[in-house]
């Protein structure tokens, strides 16, 4: 078991630490003051190759495995948690597109996607729905030359922002559930869709929101994949997106962690930096260990994903975690750096903001750890 990088990876994500730190970083809190989704950092982003890396060349990727990808994601993470999403909207629907959209789709929208021209998001929760994600009222009622999609999705991330969406929707019987789902490609601009904004206390710049579909036709040749069978094809792609959330939490909590066991030699009290504590210095010990576990179970999603091996156990397991660790460890590191982590001249407060919602968004912790027990019982059967 080989835990050393190539030079290759260790070029890359130094590359893509080195624009996370320049550039991504300065602006983390200033995004979260205004709102609005860095797009000029995107297109950076995509011009260094740190979107979708691991698509081919002839879609603009750079045939980097997926254990390369999660590496990148880390390290864009450490300077903006929330910019990072680019990396994972952008990995986790280039792949749906690749395998399930037309040739001529994929090719017009993927080489945009990884060039950081175009945001793609997901339209999966309804205002109803929450974890019973099967439980979808959209509806896409057949229509000459395509669908027309009727109906409301809630608690979407850059829902006002994003370029092009995949969108879930039912086409089958209700009591179907899953089996009378399908997915679509919807861009965002077209007739009869509208969006709305809410006041959420993290993830700012992302945003997240409600889209509305009054009638919005949508092409046949954009349907994703085969008719009603959306959650047994599209949904198998989320195991990779948990690997990268994972690392995406784990990355806040590394970071914070850093500049906590500097502050802690740099701070006096009693006439001595107060890194002579124990009470000080155990906590974070603790957490270094704790982190450095979970970031290796997710690299071990990744590399099993790169076997083609199954990995839907240790997904789940990525995704209940590493962003309640993340949470644990940025709240301790706040309370370390006393009244000023408390306010936002340090970025902890924002960082609890941040990752508490993946503790939310993207599937429960509670879903997740159904997920390991349905496998683990299956295993004894």
């Amino acid at each position: 078991m080989d835990f050393a990088l190539s030079e290759d990876q260790r070029s890359i994500v130094e590359a893509a630490r080195q624009f996370a730190t320049s550039e991504v970083a300065p602006g983390y809190q200033l995004r979260d003051k205004s709102g609005v989704f860095s797009k000029e950092l995107t297109r950076k982003m995509g011009e260094l190759g740190l979107i979708a890396p691991e698509q081919p060349e002839e879609y603009g990727g750079s045939s980097v495995d997926y254990l390369t990808s999660g590496l990148i994601m880390e390290a864009i993470a450490e300077g903006d948690f929330n910019m990072a999403y680019v990396q994972l909207l952008g990995s986790l629907n280039t792949q749906i597109l690749a395998r399930y959209a037309s040739g001529s789709l994929a090719q017009k929208w993927i080489p945009k996607i990884c060039a950081g021209d175009a945001i793609l998001g997901v339209a999966l929760t309804e205002p109803g729905g929450g974890s019973d994600a099967a439980n979808l009222q959209l509806r896409a009622k057949k229509t000459a030359g395509g669908y027309l999609l009727k109906g409301e999705k809630a608690s979407i991330s850059l829902a006002d922002q994003s370029d092009i969406m995949v969108v879930f929707a039912r086409t089958g019987d209700k009591e179907n559930r899953a089996k009378g789902v399908s997915a679509f490609l919807v861009e965002m601009k077209s007739d009869g869709i509208s969006t709305g904004r809410f006041e959420d206390m993290g993830q700012r710049c992302v945003g997240r929101g409600s889209i509305f579909f009054d009638d919005a036709f949508v092409p046949e040749d954009h349907r994703l994949g085969e008719e009603n069978k959306a959650f047994s094809q599209v949904m198998e792609g989320f195991d990779f997106s948990r690997a990268l959330i994972g690392l995406q939490c784990l990355a806040v909590a590394s970071k914070s962690l850093e500049e906590t066991w500097k502050y802690i030699q740099e701070r006096e009290a009693f006439g001595a930096p107060i890194s002579v504590n124990q009470g000080v210095t155990f906590p974070l010990s603790e957490a270094e260990t704790h982190v450095e576990a979970a970031r290796l179970l997710c690299q071990k999603t990744l590399w099993l994903k790169d076997q083609g091996l199954p990995h839907t156990k240790e997904a789940a397991m990525c995704k209940w975690w590493p962003p309640k660790l993340a949470y644990d460890v940025v709240y301790q590191c706040l309370l370390l750096h006393g009244h000023g982590g408390y306010s936002d001249d340090y970025p902890f407060e924002q960082r609890l903001r941040d990752v508490l919602g993946l503790q939310i968004g993207d599937g429960t912790a509670q879903i997740m750890k159904m997920i390991i027990a349905r496998q683990k019982l299956g295993e004894y059967q």
